[in-house]
């Protein structure tokens, strides 16, 4: 059974920094790209950030380019999200995602439950 448990959310000022971490088992985890996704009450689920198997290939949405970065230990099969200088419409439940090969195709199989970012004005 794939397990996926995120860490690291909070309520912190506009201009702070949080690192999210979430952690994999069950899951051959090295073998796989790693995605966030952030959802906020009456919007979609928007793709953040993706890293693939390695971490030679990353992406980011437009909105957070500059401020968050991803990142992967495959040894401890934890994937990070590093934000910093966030901002009020940061806020969501943020969710760490398995995806469905190496690279990045659309498919995500595995969700965690979310952690919560609450960024304050």
């Amino acid at each position: 059974q794939v397990q996926l448990v995120e860490s690291g959310g909070g309520l912190v000022q506009a201009g702070g920094s949080l690192r999210l971490s979430c952690a994999v088992s069950g899951r051959a985890f090295s073998d796989y790209l790693m995605g966030w996704f952030r959802q906020s009450p009456g919007k979609e689920r928007e793709l953040v950030a993706t890293i693939n198997w390695n971490g030679g290939r990353t992406y980011y949405v437009d909105s957070v380019k500059g401020r968050f970065t991803i990142s992967r230990d495959n040894l401890k099969s934890t994937v990070y999200l590093e934000m910093n200088n966030l901002k009020p419409e940061d806020t969501a439940v943020y969710l760490c995602a398995v995806g469905n090969s190496r690279y990045y195709d659309g498919i995500f199989n595995y969700w965690g439950q979310g952690t919560q970012v609450t960024v304050s004005s």
